[in-house]
């Protein structure tokens, strides 16, 4: 928080759109406002507060305000630490922007560097290293030969994703020695070239390892490896501050209270409940979140415990940095994938079975759960409450994974296993919170934030920028004709969908008339007639059309 004390600051606080939490009580008493993402307590208008409600007696307000104005008297205090050249406080020295004033507020903070995932993966150079049964290692050797016919040994290291020197090719003289396979021919030069096939005895040993399972995938990783890699990358190290979430929200409008739920929502790491109407940005918010959630993390492609394989790494919720198929010379383990921190959304689709290990009983491999693929990112459950599910089963679900921050997964075979469960959930719903969840549950949920409508200075601001990415030349006028018209009459609330829903409309509209897309007329009627309904499920089309039957009668 900035102290600002010269007059100006109180003309600049009046000028500014200021929001709910800037006033002590509902549009009284205002005594600070945002300004470049961060927050300005202007002295002499919390003095002038402090006045009004003491002459009002309006003791609620009063409490307030003597709270801030114990801050001032602390500030204060520090400044005139600093003139005879004393140093900061401790409570105070790991804020240096707190001491700030009025010249130096609007100061950048450099941008820090992104970080290097906590977790590397290095190359392992052994079977050993690669932390798995050597028995394991060959029969995945064998399926791979077994599913390609015919593979050079290359090949077969690169679809395993592990070294051919020092364990692809050991392994491979240890089956040959066996009678499981031989050489059928050579392309290219080296011991990597050579075409490795399968022996009749070797095609029964191989039919034999497919009712264990018939994944022929990248080698996997350690159930253990994968876990101390989850806590390594764990979102509990994110630091959001006032500054970056500014930068990470810069392409949505927003109010300024609503970042200030949001930053320590992020920073405690635990869980969010995002409610309001429809077309708030609910989804968006959740999805802008992850960026400031820092830099990358490994995830490895698939997971062994017990001889059971789990695949992890899934493209649709996993965007990779590196091009799993096609670098060849990573400079990590390649039984690991590098992704941008996960944002796995999921909706109305969303079961109870999907939250526990897809057993696949063709393949005999599992699909790991969403909330496992979300981990060290953000699990949004959107339209929470409209699931093939009741609320409260799904709610149940989370109750233990919510409190203890792991949960509990199990295999055919009856065995659990336990997961960290590291990773920021929101749920997102335009339901009352109290309506689907009871207060056992909303006390788990740590973060409880209302997304309310724009106003109409945002409602303009989110024209232009819709305007600016579909290269439309942006019109005052026809959004106040469009206001006008098809809000003021109607009592209709702004949503921030609206904007591109009508846009996208105009543009479709402007294609079949075989005209330029613009805001004219014609186009904003046309896409709000067939955009909005009357309180009585009419369109405005239909509403059109009987005030033209209405004029043809009376004529």
């Amino acid at each position: 928080m900035q102290f600002l004390i010269e007059q100006s600051a109180v003309e600049e606080m009046n000028r500014s759109n200021l929001t709910p939490d800037c006033y002590a009580r509902a549009n009284n008493y205002p005594h600070h406002f945002w300004k470049n993402g961060g927050k300005c307590l202007v002295v002499r208008a919390l003095y002038a507060a402090i006045s009004e409600t003491k002459a009002k007696g309006d003791m609620e307000s009063l409490a307030h305000l003597m709270l801030h104005e114990k801050q001032v008297r602390e500030w204060a205090a520090e400044m005139e630490r600093r003139k005879q050249g004393l140093p900061v406080s401790e409570e105070l020295k790991d804020y240096p922007h707190y001491l700030g004033t009025s010249e130096n507020s609007e100061a950048e903070e450099n941008e820090p560097e992104p970080e290097e995932p906590a977790y590397f993966p290095t190359i392992p150079n052994s079977v050993e290293e690669l932390g798995l049964n050597r028995g394991f290692v060959s029969e995945m050797i064998l399926r791979s030969i077994y599913f390609n016919g015919r593979i050079t040994g290359n090949k077969m290291a690169a679809r395993l994703r592990v070294q051919f020197y020092g364990i692809i090719r050991d392994l491979l003289e240890e089956l040959r020695l066996q009678e499981l396979l031989d050489i059928g021919g050579m392309i290219g030069s080296g011991d990597g070239g050579y075409e490795y096939v399968l022996t009749p005895k070797g095609v029964k040993r191989a039919a034999e390892l497919l009712d264990k399972t018939a994944y022929a995938g990248a080698m996997p990783v350690p159930l253990e490896e994968a876990i101390k890699a989850i806590k390594l990358q764990t979102i509990k190290h994110v630091v959001v501050t006032h500054k970056n979430i500014r930068k990470a929200f810069a392409d949505l409008i927003i109010h300024d209270y609503v970042l200030t739920q949001i930053g320590p929502a992020v920073n405690s790491g635990s869980s969010v409940f995002f409610f309001g109407a429809a077309g708030n940005g609910k989804t968006s918010i959740a999805e802008r979140i992850t960026r400031l959630m820092g830099g990358d993390i490994y995830v490895p492609h698939a997971i062994e415990t017990d001889g059971q394989i789990i695949k992890l790494y899934d493209p649709i919720n996993h965007v990779a940095v590196d091009d799993p198929t096609q670098d060849k010379n990573l400079p990590y383990d390649a039984r690991w994938v590098r992704i941008k921190r996960p944002v796995v959304v999921v909706g109305g689709e969303l079961t109870l079975a999907s939250l526990d290990l897809i057993y696949n009983e063709n393949a005999r491999v599992y699909e790991a759960p969403f909330q496992m693929k979300a981990n060290g990112g953000i699990f949004l459950i959107d339209d929470f409450g409209r699931q093939q599910c009741r609320p409260m089963d799904l709610l149940n679900r989370w109750i233990v994974p919510l409190e203890k921050r792991y949960d509990y997964l199990t295999l055919v075979t009856g065995k659990k296993m336990e997961v960290p469960f590291d990773q920021l959930i929101a749920f997102s719903s335009n339901l009352d919170p109290m309506d689907i969840a009871d207060e056992a549950f909303l006390r788990r949920i740590k973060y409880k934030i209302n997304i309310g409508d724009p106003d109409e200075k945002q409602y303009r601001q989110i024209w232009q920028l819709v305007c600016k990415s579909k290269k439309i030349p942006y019109d005052e006028k026809a959004i106040d004709y469009l206001i006008e018209r098809y809000y003021l009459p109607h009592n209709r609330p702004f949503r921030m969908c609206q904007p591109r829903d009508l846009i996208d409309q105009i543009v479709s509209m402007a294609k079949y008339n075989m005209e330029p897309p613009r805001l004219t007329p014609d186009l904003v009627d046309s896409a709000a007639s067939t955009y909005f309904v009357d309180t009585k499920g009419r369109s405005m089309v239909t509403m059109a059309g009987e005030a033209h039957s209405q004029i043809r009668k009376v004529g």
